[in-house]
């Protein structure tokens, strides 16, 4: 707790005479929190905190010779060999020292597809922010589960059946990512798409047989701030020449927070006018945002009881709504740790560190950069599971209806269609160029958990460039 950030809100606007006039309207609710109190509640870390990232012993990243390098090896686990020789397999994990930090060594995995090598190469990046991406290997669309037995069973929708899949642990301090440094900790979306950007440039440098494949950046939840950034920065790079081309073809968000301002309840006048000063380059006033903010949907679940936030169908479960206790078991194993080369790292699946170090860019509107890769033929996925309330489907409707961009009257006057997989409507579609939305039925929060056939059906149509298809058929169909 720190009582000094709990004052009146407008003392942090005098500088500024138009602010002045409407401290009245930002007087920090009286039952606002700081947020390390809020933290483990808020974040999808949902009932795994593990402590934080110590000193590296004994990783794979210990053999590291520079800090452009990558370190990566063939694995197998325990249910996954049925023969196959580790090669076969396709599995890899490795770790990358990031070139522009004191220490740092990112963690990451590279399935290669099950269908075809010329398939898109595909990252999916987990939010929180300071969640790990093992979340969705795991328990979303890697390429298997975790049975109670603690070993792994295919998933038959895992998306590397689509594409060559990479999950990165992002930012430092995530997952089995790691620095003996703290002032490697990210504070904003420059210094993480930097990281990322990097980490691509070596990747496909070491593996040049995918750097010509079309390349897809995914993720949900606070990606919905890292992607949009993480696009650009490649999409400069490659107007820049700055090193590798990357293929950039499109991102995808799944249920993301993007534009807060829109996003929010704007119930609370307050709130919506604390966003706009934080802005997209605010520092204190995008704290104070996020405390102001907070206290929505803190008094949303008071209200509420003990529901489900990421799926309004169940009840909360715990303090944090899911068990997803198998993966921390499956991870502290010995022989796992020996297969992926990790080492006594402590695994981090949801670092409060790396959420508070973020808390002033919580609040900053990513849609700004949106408009112009849209512009340039960057293809955009914004898709959203009807049952979430923290990023809910309509939140991610108002702000890709709200964007300005030369296509924006054609999308919003576009026709709602059914999105089919399997002769059944999973979701209804709204597209028109380069952008598209889905909402999708019978899903929450955690769209290729719940709903694996039809992620999977989405992500193959999007990236083949066919997204409408059966659903434009279906609409004919029942017109006719």
């Amino acid at each position: 707790m720190a009582p000094f950030l709990l004052f009146h809100f407008s003392s942090l606007l005098l500088l500024s005479s138009p602010a002045a006039l409407i401290s009245q309207a930002l007087t920090l609710p009286s039952d606002a929190a700081f947020p390390s109190t809020q933290a483990e509640r808020l974040i999808r870390a949902l009932n795994l905190f593990p402590k934080d990232l110590s000193a590296d012993s004994g990783t794979a990243a210990d053999h590291l010779t520079n800090a452009r390098t990558i370190v990566e090896r063939p694995f197998s686990l325990p249910g996954l060999t049925e023969g196959d020789s580790i090669e076969d397999l396709g599995l890899h994990a490795g770790y990358y020292g990031l070139p522009h930090s004191h220490a740092a060594k990112m963690f990451y995995f590279f399935f290669e597809s099950r269908n075809s090598k010329d398939d898109p190469v595909v990252i999916w990046l987990t939010g929180g922010p300071g969640c790990s991406s093992e979340l969705a290997v795991f328990y979303e669309n890697g390429p298997f589960s975790i049975a109670d037995n603690m070993t792994l069973v295919w998933n038959d929708f895992g998306w590397d059946k689509a594409s060559n899949l990479i999950y990165v642990d992002q930012p430092t301090g995530t997952g089995f990512s790691y620095s003996s440094d703290r002032r490697d900790i990210r504070h904003n979306e420059k210094g993480v798409s930097d990281d990322l950007y990097d980490f691509l440039q070596v990747f496909f440098a070491a593996h040049p047989d995918y750097a010509s494949n079309d390349f897809y950046i995914t993720g949900e939840s606070y990606a919905g701030h890292y992607i949009p950034a993480f696009a650009s920065r490649v999409h400069e790079g490659n107007k820049d020449k700055e090193g590798l081309h990357i293929n950039l073809k499109g991102f995808a968000i799944g249920n993301g927070l993007t534009d807060p301002a829109i996003q929010i309840n704007k119930i609370y006048p307050a709130c919506e006018l604390a966003i706009k000063l934080c802005g997209t380059s605010g520092t204190i006033s995008c704290l104070a945002s996020y405390l102001v903010c907070n206290t929505i949907f803190n008094g949303i679940l008071k209200i509420a009881g003990s529901i489900n936030y990421y799926d309004i169908r169940k009840q909360c479960e715990g303090d944090l709504c899911y068990d997803f206790s198998n993966m921390e078991k499956f991870l502290n194993e010995k022989t796992v740790r020996q297969a992926l080369g990790v080492g006594d790292i402590e695994f981090v699946s949801c670092s409060p560190t790396v959420y508070q170090a973020l808390l002033t860019d919580w609040m900053k509107n990513l849609e700004v950069g949106i408009p112009a890769l849209l512009e340039d033929g960057v293809k955009v996925l914004i898709y959203a599971g009807e049952y979430d309330l923290i990023c809910n489907w309509l939140g991610n409707s108002r702000w890709v209806q709200s964007m300005e961009w030369s296509g924006q009257q054609n999308f919003i006057s576009s026709p709602e269609l059914p999105f089919m997989v399997d002769g059944e409507e999973a979701g209804l579609l709204k597209t028109y160029g380069p952008l598209s939305f889905l909402k999708v039925h019978d899903a929450g929060h955690m769209v290729p958990m719940d709903q694996p056939k039809a992620a999977l059906e989405m992500l193959r149509r999007w990236t083949q460039g066919d997204i409408a298809q059966y659903s434009e058929s279906n609409s004919l169909h029942d017109q006719i």
